[in-house]
Order: structure tokens, then C-alpha cells, then sequence
């Protein structure tokens, strides 16, 4: 078997440091009351942390008690939040792995919430989707844009008073941010219609306004929409333009989520199925990505890494399976010589020699 060439590589980023170019992708735990993290977070982050992986990023936490996909999602709309996510930080430092945190609004993607809103009131596409209840969204006022916009901000400005080490905005999978920027969900007539960036673009701004200069910002995007009638990837590029130049630092690159999947529209879905996407964002924006999509084997996550089409992979379902995916990868690829045993806790060693 092949040994690690590229994924245990440090990588610098203005002021993050990572060890190694392994990323926990948030992945939403549907385990919080009022928005509080609690036992089943902290224990939860903290042990991938303790497994070696570089960069870890909290869950979906959102700006408002209406962005919330479920009302067992995260928040940062208020300080208890804030102290309450500081344990879980500080925990993660001192097992030698940095944190970041994706803020985010739901849009009319929340559920069992009474006030639903989104650019245009246009329903997702399916009464009941997959598991899902979904209402017929409200279109926000333009007031109502500029509160949203300055919630982003409180949360951010939040999230670095906690200690995280970098922030990423969702952009992606149908949300508020990837509403506001799709013609399918997007239909108004004001200035938030007439150019679809212009809300992520603020948002992106009011981020930076508030985050130190030297800390990176990512942003998730939906390089390509996977429904029918969705934008390409040549769309895809377009909004990745717009947002660098905003202050985006790193794009966080996937796909789909803004509607039902079309048969015609979406790739198959296989190992590595969405990296030509973040090859094609790294190759027009020159920024640094991430890579997701079914990556968890790891002599394939070091080949994109090998072969330049991402900067960093994000290991979802592996993670969730196997806390120590890192330390057994390790383990498996160079048990002949012992190789990488530094990286592992002095705890658990004698577990690898």
C-alpha cells in the first residue's frame, strides 16, 4: 500500500497552521436545546481532535432561532452561546488541532418554525422532503435583509471572541446565502434580485469587518445545483468571483441542495464525485480549496491532494464512523516502519507500534 505523500502535509493560511491537510466538514448533530452546545458536542469534537485532524468545523450554527434547520440545531445569536462553544475550543487546542465554525441561516429550509423566510416565496420543491416537512416560505423585506445581514455579523464577531481559528459561511446546499444566489429561488425585483451576489457579498463583508485581518475566511459554496433547471458550474465559477473578491479566503467546494435532484442534472454519485468541482473553482479563483465528496478512502483523498485538484479534504462519513480515521489511516499505510507514530497520543501508542 502506498504511503501518505500529501495528506499529512502542514499547510499555512494566513494565520492558521495546520498539521496536516485533513478537514472535519460540519455535519449537523441535531443535538442542541435553545441552540446550546453541550456534553454530546464537546465530547464530539474533541475526540476528532484527539484522532489528529487538522482542521475541525463545527456544525451549522445559525444567526437567528428561525435559521435553524431544526429547532435542535446550533446558534450564536446570543453570549451564553458563545462562552458555551469556548469550552469546546479550548479543548480542541489542547489536543493540537485548530477549529472553525460555519455560521449560517436556513431559510426556507427551517423546519417546525413558524416564520419561515427567504429571498422569494417559493416552496423547495416538495412538501415532504426526504424526512423533511417543509412550509411555503415568506420573501423577506429589504429591512429585514440588512437585520439578517448584521445577525451574520453579531455571530461572527461571536464566533472569534470564542477563540475559533477561522470562520466559514454557508453558501451552499440551499440555504439563505446559496437562496439569495440561485435564479431558481431567487426571483425578486429589487436590488438583492437584480444582482443575486449582493446579499452574500454583504455578508461576506460584514464577516470580515469584524474578524482580526490575519484570520481566514471560508466559504461553502454549491459550485453546481443538482436540480432541475439548476445553474452549471460556469455559474458556479462566476459566484466564486464575486465572492474572492468580496475577501473570501478558501472555498469550501460542493454541490446541490437548492431543490429535488433531477436524474439529468447531477454526477454520479462515486468516490471523489465532487472534486472536478473544486478543481475547477481552485483553477479560475488561484485560492486555496476544499475537497468533499465521498473522500474517506485515503490513498484517494492524498491523490487529489497529489495532483492539485484540492488544498485540503474533507472526510465526513469516515469521521463519523471512526474518530481516529487519521491514526488508523496512518497506521494501515506505514505500520511496516512505524511511521507517524509521533502524531499519536502518548495515551495510545503502544496501540500503534
Amino acid at each position: 500500500m502506498a504511503k501518505f505523500r500529501f495528506l499529512q502535509t502542514p499547510l499555512e493560511l494566513k494565520s492558521l497552521s495546520l498539521k496536516n491537510r485533513l478537514v472535519m466538514p460540519p455535519m449537523c448533530q441535531y443535538s442542541a436545546k435553545d441552540g446550546m452546545p453541550n456534553d454530546w458536542h464537546f465530547v464530539h469534537y474533541t475526540s476528532r481532535a484527539i484522532g489528529g485532524v487538522g482542521l475541525i468545523i463545527i456544525e451549522m450554527t445559525n444567526v437567528a432561532p428561525n435559521g435553524r434547520i431544526s429547532p435542535r440545531c446550533l446558534g450564536l445569536w446570543n453570549d451564553e452561546q458563545r462562552d458555551a462553544f469556548k469550552r469546546i475550543v479550548d479543548a480542541v487546542h489542547a489536543q493540537g488541532g485548530k477549529i472553525g465554525i460555519q455560521i449560517a441561516h436556513a431559510g426556507r429550509k427551517a423546519q417546525d418554525c413558524d416564520d419561515v423566510v427567504t429571498p422569494s416565496a417559493i416552496h423547495y420543491g416538495q412538501e415532504d422532503f426526504p424526512g423533511q416537512h417543509l412550509k411555503t416560505p415568506r420573501a423577506l423585506t429589504e429591512d429585514e435583509i440588512e437585520q439578517i445581514i448584521q445577525a451574520f455579523q453579531q455571530s461572527v464577531k461571536r464566533a472569534v471572541e470564542a477563540g475559533f481559528d477561522m470562520i466559514e459561511l454557508h453558501g451552499a446546499h440551499g440555504y439563505l446565502i446559496h437562496q439569495f444566489s440561485s435564479p431558481k429561488s431567487n426571483h425578486r425585483d429589487d436590488s438583492y434580485g437584480k444582482d443575486r451576489f449582493l446579499f452574500g457579498e454583504k455578508v461576506i463583508k460584514a464577516a470580515k469587518s469584524v474578524m482580526p485581518a490575519d484570520m481566514p475566511l471560508a466559504m461553502r459554496i454549491s459550485a453546481q445545483e443538482y436540480s432541475e433547471n439548476g445553474y452549471d458550474s460556469d455559474y458556479g465559477v462566476q459566484m466564486a468571483m464575486r465572492f474572492k473578491a468580496a475577501g473570501v479566503d478558501i472555498f469550501d467546494v460542493s454541490g446541490g441542495g437548492n431543490g429535488v435532484l433531477h436524474p439529468n442534472h447531477h454526477p454520479q454519485f462515486n468516490a471523489g464525485y465532487q472534486v472536478y468541482l473544486a478543481r475547477k473553482i481552485k483553477q479560475a479563483t488561484q485560492l486555496p480549496v476544499i475537497a468533499v465528496g465521498l473522500l474517506d478512502d485515503p490513498s484517494l483523498a492524498d491523490h487529489v491532494l497529489g495532483i492539485g485538484d484540492a488544498d485540503l479534504i474533507a472526510v465526513g462519513r469516515g469521521l463519523l464512523r471512526d474518530p481516529y480515521w487519521y491514526l488508523n489511516a496512518q497506521y494501515k499505510q506505514n505500520a511496516s516502519d512505524s511511521t507517524g507514530v509521533e502524531s499519536v497520543p502518548p495515551q495510545y501508542q503502544r496501540g500503534y507500534m
